[in-house]
């Protein structure tokens, strides 16, 4: 299995990607031979979470400084 990250490219009228040479041999893999793709963008993880709590800040009325003494202690609970 090959994973590998690759930027999307203009090809013509489709979008292709290019995958190192060197990774197609360790799978021995050649030029028309068949294959399946799973494609997930890549994210954030911390773009993720800081999204979230700028999502969740803007439902609530409190404070970042409450929220954030808040997810402390919770998470002081859990882990101590």
């Amino acid at each position: 299995m090959i994973k590998s990250e690759a930027k999307l490219k203009a090809w013509g009228n489709s979008i292709g990607i290019v995958l190192p040479k060197e990774s197609l041999k360790e799978e021995n893999l050649n030029v028309n031979d068949e294959v399946e793709v799973i494609i997930r963008k890549k994210s954030n993880p911390l773009k993720d979470i800081f999204g979230k709590l700028k999502e969740f800040k803007a439902k609530s009325n409190k404070s970042t400084e409450v929220i954030l003494k808040e997810i402390d202690k919770e998470l002081d609970s859990k882990y101590n």
